[in-house]
C-alpha cells in the first residue's frame, strides 16, 4: 500500500467565548477554533469494515459497517462509529478502512475533544469514499452522531466551529438559522485557557437534564405565546409576564438562556468596536448566571474565576464548556501572560492541591486534509 492511500484530516478544538447553554436552545453562541486539534488518517481496506485505533488509547476495535446492531458502549470508539454510521444513513455508502486516531484536545477539559474527533473522522471518512459533502451537513450530521448514537444531547456549536472558525476571528453564530460571522480577535490579546483538572462527562445526566428543562421552559410558555418554539424566542419581559408560576429551577434556567443570548449580541458589538473591557463585562455577567442561574459551575471553576479577576491585564474571565469541570477561558493583554500564568497556576495550586495546566491559544482555522 502506497503512501498516496493515506488521507489524514486535522479538526481543531475551540474554546468558547461567550454564550453557554444557547446553541440547543437554538440560540447564540461565539466560539474559536483554537490551536489544538485532532488527526484522523485513513487507509483502505477491501472490506466493508472499519478497524479503529487511537494513540490516546491502549485498545483498538472492529466494526462491520453493514451490522444493524452496533450500539454505543460508553467507550472512546463511539464517536468515530458513530459518525460512520451517521453518514451511512444519510446515504454516504463508506469504504472500509483502517482508521488511526490522535488527539492533543485536553479530554474532559470543556475544549471539545469529541467533537474534533467527530468532525477529523468524517471528513476522512468522506474523502476517502469519494463523497464531498456540504460543510453545514457535516456539522449536523455530526451532531447527529453525539445525539443519537453517543447520547449526548449537545447543540450544534462544537462541530460547526470546528469546520467553520478561521485564524485570529472569533465565530458568533446563530444556532438556528447556522448564519454566521467571524469576529476579529485583536493580535494584542491571547486565550489563556485554564484548566481545572476537574474532568467532566457530557453524556452524563447533568447535562442532558439542563436540556430537557429548557424544553419545559418552552413548552410551558409557549401556552401563552404560540410563536414559541425554543427558549430563543423568548425575551425577558415574556419570561417575567408569562413565567411566574413556573418551578422556580426552570425559571432560573430559562433566565440564564434568555439574558445569556442577548450578553452574546453585546459581546459581539463590543468586539467589533474593539471595546474588550465591554467584553470582558458580558463575560463576568456569564459566568454568575452560569453559576447561579444555570447551576453548572463548580468550587474549582468560582475558584480559578476568582484568581484571575485580580491579575493586571485580565479583560475578561468565565468558565467555558458545558461546566461541572473543565476550564475557563480569560481574555488576556498580551504582555501579562506570562504573570498572569503565574499567579493563578500558583494561586490554584496552594488551594486545592491541583496542579492546573494553563494553555496559551491561538484562534486558529477549521478542520482540513493535512496529507493526501
Amino acid at each position: 500500500m502506497g503512501a498516496g492511500d493515506l488521507i489524514t484530516f486535522r479538526a481543531p478544538g475551540r474554546v468558547n467565548l461567550i454564550g453557554e447553554h444557547t446553541d440547543y436552545n437554538a440560540g447564540f453562541v461565539m466560539p474559536a477554533a483554537i490551536n489544538v486539534s485532532a488527526y484522523t488518517s485513513v487507509t483502505p481496506r477491501e472490506d466493508r469494515k472499519l478497524k479503529i485505533r487511537s494513540d490516546n488509547f491502549e485498545d483498538e476495535i472492529v466494526v462491520d459497517l453493514d451490522d444493524a446492531t452496533l450500539k454505543a458502549r460508553s467507550h472512546w470508539s463511539d464517536y468515530p462509529v458513530g459518525v460512520a454510521l451517521t453518514l451511512e444513513r444519510a446515504g454516504y455508502r463508506l469504504r472500509g478502512a483502517q482508521l488511526e486516531i490522535k488527539s492533543d484536545v485536553p479530554m474532559g477539559s470543556g475544549l471539545s475533544s469529541s467533537a474534533a474527533v467527530e468532525v477529523s473522522t468524517a471528513c476522512a471518512l468522506a474523502a476517502h469514499s469519494d463523497h464531498a459533502i456540504d460543510r453545514k451537513e457535516l456539522a449536523l450530521l455530526c451532531q447527529r452522531a453525539e445525539n443519537e448514537f453517543v447520547g449526548a444531547r449537545v447543540g450544534i456549536m462544537d462541530q460547526f466551529v470546528a469546520l467553520f472558525g478561521e485564524e485570529r476571528k472569533a465565530l458568533m453564530l446563530d444556532c438556528r438559522s447556522l448564519d454566521y460571522k467571524l469576529l476579529p480577535v485583536p493580535e494584542t490579546v491571547r486565550l489563556v485557557v485554564c484548566n481545572t483538572m476537574v474532568k467532566h462527562a457530557l453524556a452524563s445526566g447533568a447535562y442532558n437534564e439542563r436540556r430537557a428543562e429548557c424544553e419545559a421552559g418552552a413548552k410551558y410558555l409557549a401556552r401563552f405565546l404560540p410563536h414559541v418554539k425554543t427558549l430563543r424566542d423568548v425575551t425577558l419581559s415574556d419570561l417575567e409576564q408569562y413565567g411566574r408560576d413556573l418551578p422556580e429551577v426552570i425559571y432560573r434556567r430559562c433566565l440564564h438562556v434568555i439574558t445569556e443570548n442577548a450578553r452574546v449580541l453585546a459581546a459581539a458589538e463590543a468586539l467589533e468596536q474593539d471595546d474588550l473591557h465591554r467584553f470582558g463585562e458580558m463575560m463576568a455577567e456569564s459566568h454568575v448566571s452560569l453559576r447561579d442561574d444555570y447551576e453548572v459551575s463548580s468550587r474549582e471553576l468560582d475558584l480559578m474565576v476568582e484568581l484571575a479577576v485580580g491579575v493586571e491585564g485580565v479583560y475578561g474571565t468565565r468558565m467555558t464548556g458545558g461546566g461541572f469541570g473543565g476550564c475557563t477561558i480569560n481574555l488576556v493583554d498580551a504582555d501579562h501572560v506570562d504573570r498572569f500564568q503565574r499567579t493563578v497556576a500558583e494561586g490554584y495550586e496552594q488551594i486545592t492541591s491541583l496542579k492546573p495546566e494553563i494553555y496559551v491559544c491561538e484562534a486558529s482555522k477549521g478542520a482540513e486534509q493535512i496529507t493526501s
